[in-house]
């Protein structure tokens, strides 16, 4: 069961922040978004629950349901049972299928891009393998704008309409600007990701969003786990390069300048490999999709070819270590006491409910979940690890797309009549 609003105050994709109503029109703005935000956080309910967990008078909520159905935002369907005796009631859950958001991830190896509807629904999904860093930022634009493209028109064919589009990049990104400004792992610097994609998608581009794709991926999570005891969270991405993502209190946390999460550049190994940050032993080079495929396979090895889909690559990996290849599996050991020390670290600054492995981790998990739990029990310092437990994500290499789209959609949850009304 979902949590109560009141238990979780911080609304995890709401990175604007709340709204401020200063006047009636706004105030009813806000409730209505107050109300489609406790229907996503916590589930169905009838309007007379509505209106206890909101704190909203009866007839308010009446009026705001209503409004919201009207919008297509809602729907009132399922009869709920309130106790043994009495009436049962309308149950009022989201509905939201004419309205779509889309998900585009930049990552080293692949382009992936996800259409969700408000309610989840998935309306287009393809990943499209690729050597970003090689194939250079024009190329990578275009193959980008492509599959928009693609997923506007399955969005347009369901019936939808597109809120926006949130890119999930790589390293630092400015947000205001749409500008990819430090992505090492995929050599870019200063992009014009907004600029680009309008230019090549035309007058009737979508509204554009930008996001790194590690907090994009803990924004995807944490609404797939969406339990009440979870409030804090991690999100480890499993890449060539690592990122994280911090929920913390059920908001996400992104710092004072934005750019917190950049987990993968801890230096824990100084006498390791080179780092593509231009440092040495960095917490990727230890742990990275670059770092298993170095120890697991020669440089010829068809695993390390990058224009073959990702998931193969990981599949043949998988054969090997089923097969019993020592090679295989002394870099998988490699990677699961790399992961342990780095994780134990950070468990002990954040105090984490959960920490989430995503990307190859997940994949690979069989043979690494077991290592690192044992390796972080045994490091971090607060008895049982603080309470923390970790797991591998379910949503495979889809996860900071999937939040992208969340994040596009998270403009109807602030201002439901505002967004939704519009033409």
């Amino acid at each position: 069961m979902k949590a109560d609003l009141r238990e979780t105050a911080p609304q995890p994709v709401a990175i604007a922040g709340a709204s401020k109503p200063s006047d009636r029109a706004s105030i009813r703005r806000s409730n209505l978004g107050l109300v489609l935000r406790l229907l996503r956080d916590s589930g169905p309910r009838s309007r007379s629950r509505i209106a206890a967990d909101t704190g909203l008078p009866k007839p308010t909520i009446t009026g705001l349901v209503s409004e919201l159905a009207d919008l297509g935002l809602v729907t009132e369907s399922r009869e709920e049972r309130l106790g043994s005796i009495g009436r049962p009631g309308l149950t009022v859950e989201i509905d939201g299928r004419a309205f779509c958001g889309i998900g585009a991830e930049i990552c080293v190896d692949y382009l992936c891009v996800v259409a969700l509807t408000l309610r989840g629904d998935e309306v287009f999904q393809s990943r499209l393998p690729l050597d970003v860093r090689a194939a250079g930022p024009e190329a990578v634009l275009d193959a980008l704008a492509g599959l928009i493209r693609e997923a506007l028109a399955a969005v347009e064919g369901s019936g939808a309409r597109c809120i926006g589009v949130t890119v999930a990049a790589p390293g630092v990104v400015d947000l205001a600007e749409g500008i990819a400004r430090y992505a090492p792992n995929i050599g870019w610097s200063d992009v014009a990701v907004f600029d680009g994609l309008r230019r090549r998608l035309g007058p009737q581009a979508p509204a554009f969003g930008l996001e790194n794709d590690a907090k994009l991926g803990a924004v995807a999570e944490y609404l797939r786990v969406s339990d009440p005891e979870i409030h804090d969270m991690l999100y480890v991405s499993g890449e060539v390069g690592i990122g994280g993502g911090i929920i913390s209190g059920g908001g996400l946390l992104r710092g004072s300048a934005g750019y917190s999460g950049e987990i993968g550049h801890m230096p824990l190994d100084p006498g390791g490999h080179p780092c593509v940050c231009g440092r040495t032993g960095c917490w990727e080079t230890m742990i990275g999709l670059s770092a298993l495929l170095r120890e697991a396979a020669d440089a010829q090895d068809p695993v390390q070819d990058p224009s073959r889909d990702l998931e193969a690559r990981l599949a043949d990996i998988a054969q090997r270590a089923a097969a019993g290849d020592e090679r295989t599996l002394a870099a998988l050991a490699g990677v699961a006491e790399g992961l342990a020390l780095g994780l134990s670290l950070l468990i002990d600054v954040l105090n984490p409910r959960l920490v989430v492995l995503g990307g190859y981790f997940a994949q690979l998990g069989d043979y690494l979940i077991d290592e690192v739990r044992a390796g972080v029990l045994e490091r971090v310092m607060a008895p049982n690890a603080g309470g923390c437990e970790i797991a591998l994500s379910s949503l495979g290499f889809t996860s900071s797309a999937r939040g992208g789209a969340y994040l596009a959609l998270d403009r109807v949850y602030q201002d439901p009549s505002g967004v939704a009304g519009s033409s």
